[in-house]
């Protein structure tokens, strides 16, 4: 991955008006985690990328930037 997820990952909180505590408690990280996802710092594991495409609605690909 590279900062493409970490863009993806910011527009859709953003988006869809989600903080990132309220967001860290539905995906079960802490707020830190959310934090370093979108600043680039980390990445998440295969487990935490399928949660995060099911609680958006979008697929993987899209998440890493293979589709628009």
């Amino acid at each position: 991955m590279n900062n493409v997820f970490a863009e993806q990952f910011h527009a859709l909180r953003v988006e869809r008006n989600i903080g990132q505590v309220q967001l860290a408690k539905e995906l079960d990280v802490g707020k830190s985690i959310i934090s370093y996802w979108e600043q680039g710092k980390s990445e998440p594991t295969l487990s935490k990328l399928i949660a995060i495409a099911k609680y958006f609605g979008v697929s993987i690909d899209y998440l890493v930037g293979l589709e628009d």
